[in-house]
């Protein structure tokens, strides 16, 4: 009956005989019309036989006699003239069309009247177009015509200023996959699912599912504020302040948030939120906040992402004269990505237990209850969300003299084991596991069967297989591995000294034991050639992914902390090197600059560049004296160093806005000018902090006091180890003279200020590549703690349409190789350069890259290796250049054997995700790849390093739950 409209039906209620009026469904009145009746019944009629009925004399004759028959009817029940209602006419027209035996008409008419019945019904409770068959279930049982109008409006502001997108076509798919009955939470499913089949092919619907995402959200956080339900994305203007204002008196009620906050100035802040930030999310960034972050309330999330931002700002705000301008100042970076806080700092800010810094580093020392007080430390500070470095060189050996029980050592293995069930058992506030990474320097008697703690073989009892390992490497022994000269292994109860010396220091104290070894003073030892135990620290890293190698003399020559400390180890993720001892566990606070969003016009920013990082090393600085502090020795080490590390994230974007392929000098310099500006401010901002507010207390005496900077410190490194094993670039393009005297003049607020995390999560939020990373893959589905997403890049599908190459052929090829474009023929090779991924970059690229950005840094960087082909002398060249180029540290080894990821099925509009790692760090997946076993000797590795059957990360890998935790 779609041809019979309301106007039909109301039209029936026109010119009457006698004195009869109808009376409508307004409850106006009107005169009555026989004439109206027979056009509608005709109408009817078209509706179920075709346009063939209009021309139907039998038609015709039966409908203007049934209109005469109904008149009669009502003029016989009312003589003397009245009123009719329009139900009761429509009563009448079903009664003749059934006693004519037109039962298929009258079924229809029947079928139409309950139909807008139901949309009448709906448009009086607010749904503005009913669709007319399919009813949404509400949580309450209840039922409601689906609000077909209210689809059509958060799907075309989804597609709102996005290229390449179909909003009809995101609705007409839906509605095939609703049904009448579909709970409420199915309609958004089907919305969000349609949009994220599209992502393969088009980019932009990444941004549409998010929007989609967001009005989930906004009805869940503003119904639960009771502030408005189911407001669209062009109504937050007004609804956003309001929000604001209710969350803040929310979460301080359920004492959740600072009651702090609520002195604010709210009417001022929220008047600066910007719902158009909201748009900017893609699926997978939006989802990991949703998942893991908004602040939520018996499982509701009430925080809408701008609130959260600004959450965040007004926590780091609070000791600020003008707090409410800072907070603003600080909202503008985060809301617009130009630069991200770590996640403690993003979940922590502005609650009520601001546990905002990052990294922790501690020293074990060599007592069973220092020991026990040590692995107490780490769950106390896993519990608040930070990531672990611990140093255990000073730990005896196995083997080793107890005076105390005239017994003999266990070592350090079996502390380990209970340091990884810690972890495992203090997850992080139950949002995420916990994540330590256990040190021990290379000359350490137990440094062996550390090598093996992640090995799948052996005594379980003697495996770590949840925590992280590395190897802290003294330049001494990379010289007699270059040199093919012996190594001798001891216990720190025979020479503690050792622990706390580096360069020429070193060497001398560790020639003399030597010494001791042949003249019998030291009896628990082991020598052996220092190339075989360089062969195994690399087989094992192959082979597990750890232990990872870390320098300990350049972080220690190079730090501007030297001269009251030792840098130990670094940190869970390998950037931060700070000092430790006893009494002091080592804090560093995150935060990351995103550079992909300081390029204009295929250009470096330098203006925006400098304001963001001079905002960001005040928000870091302010986390210092915020921050929550589980163990008193953290709160020591902040209070008296003050040290943050400013990153970077979005590397890889801001190159391919620059046309620049990784593997170039085009791409090593902006590493290089990229980094130097950074440095430069981020160190001038530091001193300017130190005017306003004062030096940190350990100042006097630093490098900063000396006039030397990180690109200077490197002179002190090429000293110690001698020009033969050092290779490092040292020009410069900024005034450094310039900063060098405002440094010595106006002191430093921060013993440390540069360090480049891994940014696994971050970089999601922004909708940027993690960190300094290479591209994984150009099509991969991400797997982490909140699902699947299918991530493309979308700058090579911007190339390849303007190459007129984006067709589902290329995708499907993409699908099948991996995301690479290199064996697609007709892909030029100017395009195939610019978009070779992580494996198809040469590690060399990688190195020198890191090697440009480590002289401007103070502390560290995450560098994780990829190596496609490895061969033992591969992964030999790589590690052994990894030092000559001056670095500090690197991070995971990504290597590629014989067994490569299982191929993505190229037939279905969602990728299949790769197949899953061995190692243990990684998250589950449906279908592991098959494996083989891993070779035994250091000798079979490097005849046949294929034999262990280490393939390609999984896209589950990259974003490790590790690395998390500090950043």
């Amino acid at each position: 009956m779609q041809s019979v409209t309301s106007n039909d039906q109301d039209s029936l209620a026109m010119t009457a005989p006698g004195s009869l009026r109808v009376i409508k469904r307004t409850g106006d009145v009107a005169p009555y019309s026989s004439d109206k009746i027979a056009v509608a019944m005709r109408k009817a009629f078209i509706a179920v036989e075709g346009s063939e009925a209009d021309a139907s004399s039998r038609i015709r004759d039966f409908v203007e006699e049934a209109a005469e028959q109904i008149t009669e009817a009502f003029q016989r029940r009312m003589p003397d003239g009245g009123t009719v209602h329009i139900e009761d006419i429509q009563d009448q027209v079903e009664l003749a069309l059934m006693r004519a035996g037109e039962q298929k008409v009258a079924r229809a008419y029947v079928l139409y009247r309950e139909e807008h019945a139901r949309m009448r019904a709906a448009m009086d409770n607010g749904i503005s177009k009913p669709h007319p068959s399919i009813r949404v279930t509400q949580p309450d049982g209840s039922q409601r015509p689906l609000d077909l109008g209210r689809i059509e409006t958060i799907v075309a502001e989804a597609c709102e200023g996005l290229a390449n997108v179909d909003s009809k076509r995101i609705v007409d798919d839906s509605l095939k996959n609703l049904y009448d009955g579909v709970p409420i939470q199915g309609v958004s499913t089907a919305l969000m699912m349609t949009a994220r089949t599209l992502v393969e092919k088009e980019p932009n619907y990444t941004y549409v599912t998010a929007r989609l995402l967001m009005d989930n959200l906004r009805s869940e956080a503003l119904s639960f504020l009771e502030v408005a339900e189911n407001a669209t994305y062009h109504e937050m203007r007004e609804f956003y302040p309001q929000a604001f204002k209710a969350y803040i008196a929310r979460g301080v009620e359920y004492e959740q948030l600072d009651p702090r906050l609520a002195e604010f100035d709210l009417e001022r802040l929220g008047a600066a939120l910007n719902p158009e930030g909201d748009q900017q999310f893609s699926y997978l960034g939006l989802q990991t906040l949703y998942d893991r972050y908004f602040i939520h309330r018996d499982g509701v999330r009430y925080e809408l992402p701008q609130v959260m931002f600004m959450r965040v700002a007004m926590g780091l705000s609070l000791n600020e004269d003008d707090r409410e301008a800072r907070a603003i100042e600080f909202y503008q970076l985060l809301s617009h990505f130009d630069y991200m806080a770590s996640t403690p700092t993003l979940f922590n800010a502005g609650t009520v237990r601001s546990q905002l810094s990052s990294c922790y580093l501690t020293t074990v020392p060599d007592d069973l209850d220092g020991i026990y007080t040590a692995i107490r430390d780490n769950a106390m500070l896993s519990k608040w969300a930070g990531g672990l470095g611990n140093d255990w060189t000073p730990v005896r050996a196995l083997g080793s003299y107890i005076k105390g029980t005239n017994g003999k050592s266990q070592g350090v293995v079996p502390f380990l084991k209970v340091v990884n069930d810690t972890a495992v058992a203090v997850n992080q506030g139950g949002k995420r596991k916990g994540a330590v990474c256990a040190y021990l320097e290379t000359w350490h008697l137990d440094v062996e069967e550390f090598l093996e703690l992640r090995k799948n073989t052996g005594d379980d009892r003697r495996r770590t297989h949840d925590m992280n390992t590395a190897n802290w490497v003294p330049d001494l022994f990379m010289e007699r591995v270059f040199k093919d000269e012996e190594w001798t292994l001891f216990s720190p109860s025979d020479c503690a000294d050792l622990h706390d010396l580096y360069g020429h220091e070193f060497r001398e104290a560790y020639e003399r034991y030597e010494v001791k070894t042949r003249n019998g003073e030291i009896k628990l030892f082991k020598r052996v050639k220092a190339q075989d135990l360089w062969r195994k620290m690399l087989s094992m890293l192959f082979e597990t992914g750890h232990p990872w190698i870390t320098f300990k003399d350049p972080c220690n020559l190079r730090s501007p902390q030297q001269h009251i400390g030792v840098v130990h180890s670094s940190n869970l993720c390998t950037e931060i090197t700070l000092n430790t001892s006893k009494d002091e566990i080592a804090v560093c606070n995150l935060g990351s600059i995103n550079l992909s969003r300081h390029i204009v016009n295929g250009e470096l920013d330098a203006e925006k560049l400098k304001q963001t990082v001079k905002t960001a090393v005040r928000m870091l600085d302010n986390v210092i004296d915020i921050n929550y502090y589980a163990v008193e020795q953290a709160r020591n080490s902040n209070l008296k160093h003050r040290p943050v590390g400013l990153g970077i994230m979005g590397f890889q974007d801001a190159l391919y806005q620059q046309g620049i392929a990784y593997a170039s000098d085009e791409a090593v310099t902006f590493a290089d000018h990229s980094m130097e500006l950074i440095s430069y401010h981020a160190i001038e901002a530091s001193s300017d902090l130190a005017a306003e507010r004062g030096c940190y207390e350990t100042f006097e005496g630093s490098l900063w006091s000396q006039g030397v900077l990180p690109l200077d410190s490197i002179e002190r490194l090429r000293e110690a180890r001698g020009s033969e094993f050092i290779e490092v670039d040292t020009s410069s393009t900024q005034d450094w003279d310039h900063l060098r005297h405002k440094v010595t003049t106006q002191g430093m607020r921060n013993s440390n200020v540069m360090a480049i995390a891994p940014t696994a999560t971050i970089s999601n939020i922004c909708g940027v590549s993690q960190s300094i990373e290479p591209t994984y893959q150009n099509l991969y589905v991400k797997s982490n703690l909140s699902g699947e997403f299918t991530v493309v890049n979308p700058f090579m599908v911007a190339d390849l349409k303007e190459a007129g190459l984006w067709d589902e052929v290329m995708v499907n090829d993409l699908k099948y190789y991996d995301g690479s474009l290199q064996p697609i023929e007709r892909v030029p090779e100017y395009l195939k350069a610019r978009y070779a991924t992580a494996f198809e970059v040469e590690p060399k690229w990688l190195v020198d890259a890191a090697s440009r950005r480590q002289k401007w840094l103070d502390q560290a960087q995450s560098l994780n290796l990829y190596i496609q082909g490895v061969s033992g002398k591969k992964l030999d060249v790589t590690y052994r250049m990894a030092w000559y180029r001056g670095l500090k540290t690197t991070y995971y080894l990504r290597a590629l054997g014989a067994t490569s990821v299982e191929k993505s099925t190229v037939n279905r509009s969602s990728l299949n995700a790769v197949g899953n790692s061995s190692a243990p760090e990684a998250a589950p997946s449906a279908a592991p790849a098959p494996q083989k076993s891993a070779p035994r000797g250091v000798d079979e590795f490097l005849q046949n390093p294929q034999a262990a059957g280490r393939r390609a990360p999984t896209a589950a890998e990259l974003d490790e739950l590790g690395c998390e935790a500090c950043q």
